[in-house]
Protein backbone atom coordinates (compact mmCIF):
# COMPACT_ATOMS: atom_id res chain seq x y z
CA UNK A 1 0.00 0.00 0.00
CA UNK A 2 1.40 3.39 -1.23
CA UNK A 3 2.03 6.28 1.38
CA UNK A 4 0.02 8.97 0.59
CA UNK A 5 -0.94 12.48 2.41
CA UNK A 6 -3.22 15.53 1.51
CA UNK A 7 -1.90 18.30 3.00
CA UNK A 8 -4.46 21.17 2.70
CA UNK A 9 -4.37 24.90 2.20
CA UNK A 10 -3.76 27.91 4.65
CA UNK A 11 -7.28 28.40 5.97
CA UNK A 12 -8.98 25.20 5.42
CA UNK A 13 -8.29 21.49 7.29
CA UNK A 14 -7.94 17.83 6.35
CA UNK A 15 -12.00 17.61 6.62
CA UNK A 16 -12.65 20.54 3.76
CA UNK A 17 -14.01 19.10 0.21
CA UNK A 18 -10.55 18.25 -1.00
CA UNK A 19 -9.38 16.25 2.18
CA UNK A 20 -13.07 14.66 2.52
CA UNK A 21 -13.15 14.19 -1.75
CA UNK A 22 -9.41 12.05 -1.72
CA UNK A 23 -10.26 10.30 1.48
CA UNK A 24 -13.40 9.02 -0.31
CA UNK A 25 -11.32 7.93 -3.78
CA UNK A 26 -8.17 6.88 -2.00
CA UNK A 27 -9.57 5.77 1.77
CA UNK A 28 -5.64 4.76 3.11
CA UNK A 29 -4.73 7.95 2.45
CA UNK A 30 -3.85 10.02 5.38
CA UNK A 31 -5.60 13.95 5.60
CA UNK A 32 -4.60 15.66 8.64
CA UNK A 33 -5.45 18.71 10.30
CA UNK A 34 -2.12 21.33 10.70
CA UNK A 35 -1.76 24.00 12.58
CA UNK A 36 -4.95 26.85 12.60
CA UNK A 37 -4.70 29.62 10.66
CA UNK A 38 -5.05 32.63 12.85
CA UNK A 39 -4.15 36.19 11.48
CA UNK A 40 -2.52 36.86 14.50
CA UNK A 41 0.22 34.44 13.93
CA UNK A 42 2.59 35.37 11.29
CA UNK A 43 2.67 32.99 8.27
CA UNK A 44 6.45 32.50 8.78
CA UNK A 45 5.89 31.07 12.20
CA UNK A 46 2.36 28.99 10.77
CA UNK A 47 4.87 27.50 8.49
CA UNK A 48 7.33 26.52 10.77
CA UNK A 49 4.94 25.03 13.14
CA UNK A 50 3.14 23.58 10.36
CA UNK A 51 6.25 22.00 8.83
CA UNK A 52 7.27 20.86 11.97
CA UNK A 53 3.34 18.81 12.53
CA UNK A 54 4.80 17.65 8.58
CA UNK A 55 8.21 16.14 9.06
CA UNK A 56 7.06 14.26 12.83
CA UNK A 57 4.29 12.53 10.10
CA UNK A 58 6.39 11.93 7.05
CA UNK A 59 9.47 10.43 8.66
CA UNK A 60 8.56 7.57 9.96
CA UNK A 61 8.44 5.97 6.25
CA UNK A 62 9.77 6.70 2.85
CA UNK A 63 8.29 6.88 -0.74
CA UNK A 64 5.95 8.81 0.14
CA UNK A 65 2.99 10.67 -2.32
CA UNK A 66 2.43 14.33 -1.50
CA UNK A 67 -0.49 16.11 -2.50
CA UNK A 68 -0.69 19.39 -1.64
CA UNK A 69 -3.08 22.13 -1.99
CA UNK A 70 -2.36 26.49 -1.90
CA UNK A 71 -0.13 26.68 1.26
CA UNK A 72 -0.14 23.25 1.27
CA UNK A 73 1.79 22.81 -2.37
CA UNK A 74 4.10 24.96 -0.29
CA UNK A 75 4.72 22.78 2.34
CA UNK A 76 4.88 19.38 0.59
CA UNK A 77 7.52 21.43 -2.31
CA UNK A 78 9.45 22.32 1.30
CA UNK A 79 9.40 19.14 2.20
CA UNK A 80 10.39 17.12 -1.32
CA UNK A 81 13.49 19.81 -1.56
CA UNK A 82 14.61 18.54 2.38
CA UNK A 83 14.17 14.98 1.86
CA UNK A 84 14.18 13.80 -1.57
CA UNK A 85 14.59 10.37 -1.23
CA UNK A 86 11.74 10.24 0.81
CA UNK A 87 8.93 11.66 -2.33
CA UNK A 88 7.85 9.74 -4.78
CA UNK A 89 5.87 12.15 -6.26
CA UNK A 90 4.38 15.40 -5.52
CA UNK A 91 1.14 16.16 -6.38
CA UNK A 92 0.17 20.13 -6.26
CA UNK A 93 -2.72 21.32 -6.58
CA UNK A 94 -2.76 25.73 -7.35
CA UNK A 95 0.20 25.63 -5.39
CA UNK A 96 1.56 28.90 -3.75
CA UNK A 97 5.67 28.35 -4.95
CA UNK A 98 6.59 31.71 -5.03
CA UNK A 99 7.37 32.21 -1.16
CA UNK A 100 10.60 33.29 -0.21
CA UNK A 101 11.23 29.86 1.73
CA UNK A 102 11.57 28.67 -1.78
CA UNK A 103 14.43 30.59 -3.04
CA UNK A 104 15.71 28.66 -5.93
CA UNK A 105 19.01 29.77 -4.64
CA UNK A 106 18.71 27.76 -1.77
CA UNK A 107 17.82 24.76 -3.30
CA UNK A 108 19.40 22.18 -6.35
CA UNK A 109 16.96 21.40 -8.05
CA UNK A 110 15.17 17.77 -7.96
CA UNK A 111 14.55 14.93 -10.30
CA UNK A 112 11.06 13.96 -8.01
CA UNK A 113 7.80 13.44 -10.33
CA UNK A 114 5.67 16.68 -10.18
CA UNK A 115 2.33 17.11 -11.55
CA UNK A 116 0.65 20.73 -11.16
CA UNK A 117 -2.71 21.65 -11.66
CA UNK A 118 -3.68 25.25 -11.71
CA UNK A 119 -6.65 27.06 -12.60
CA UNK A 120 -6.09 29.54 -15.37
CA UNK A 121 -9.14 31.26 -13.22
CA UNK A 122 -7.10 31.50 -10.08
CA UNK A 123 -7.14 34.68 -8.30
CA UNK A 124 -4.93 33.73 -5.20
CA UNK A 125 -2.09 32.42 -6.21
CA UNK A 126 -0.67 33.85 -9.06
CA UNK A 127 -0.38 31.17 -12.04
CA UNK A 128 2.96 32.63 -13.92
CA UNK A 129 4.71 32.93 -10.80
CA UNK A 130 4.19 29.01 -9.26
CA UNK A 131 4.85 28.47 -13.12
CA UNK A 132 8.13 29.93 -13.04
CA UNK A 133 9.09 28.79 -9.65
CA UNK A 134 8.40 25.27 -10.73
CA UNK A 135 10.33 25.22 -13.55
CA UNK A 136 13.43 26.42 -11.37
CA UNK A 137 13.05 23.81 -8.63
CA UNK A 138 11.88 20.41 -10.36
CA UNK A 139 13.60 18.80 -13.34
CA UNK A 140 10.80 16.06 -13.43
CA UNK A 141 7.78 18.72 -14.12
CA UNK A 142 4.25 18.68 -15.96
CA UNK A 143 2.33 21.20 -15.00
CA UNK A 144 -1.09 21.51 -16.33
CA UNK A 145 -3.15 24.93 -16.70
CA UNK A 146 -6.59 23.84 -15.75
CA UNK A 147 -10.16 25.83 -17.15
CA UNK A 148 -10.96 26.44 -13.15
CA UNK A 149 -10.52 28.79 -10.45
CA UNK A 150 -7.78 28.63 -6.95
CA UNK A 151 -10.42 25.89 -5.27
CA UNK A 152 -10.46 23.52 -8.24
CA UNK A 153 -13.50 21.90 -7.79
CA UNK A 154 -14.30 20.92 -11.10
CA UNK A 155 -10.64 19.46 -11.91
CA UNK A 156 -11.33 17.50 -8.41
CA UNK A 157 -13.91 15.88 -9.28
CA UNK A 158 -12.88 15.55 -13.03
CA UNK A 159 -9.48 13.93 -12.38
CA UNK A 160 -8.48 9.72 -12.87
CA UNK A 161 -7.07 9.97 -9.27
CA UNK A 162 -6.23 6.28 -9.73
CA UNK A 163 -4.18 7.16 -12.61
CA UNK A 164 -2.33 9.60 -11.03
CA UNK A 165 -1.54 8.50 -8.28
CA UNK A 166 0.25 5.21 -10.46
CA UNK A 167 1.18 6.99 -13.19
Amino acid sequence: MQNIIFIHGLESSGKGFKGRFLKEKIPHILTPDFQEYSPRISIAILLKQRMQQLITILTEKDHWILIGSSFGGLMATLFALQYPAKVEKLILLAPYLAHSELDPKKFHPIDVQVLVYHGSRDQVVLLNASLKRAKELFVNLEYNIVDDDHFLHNTMLNLNWKRIILK
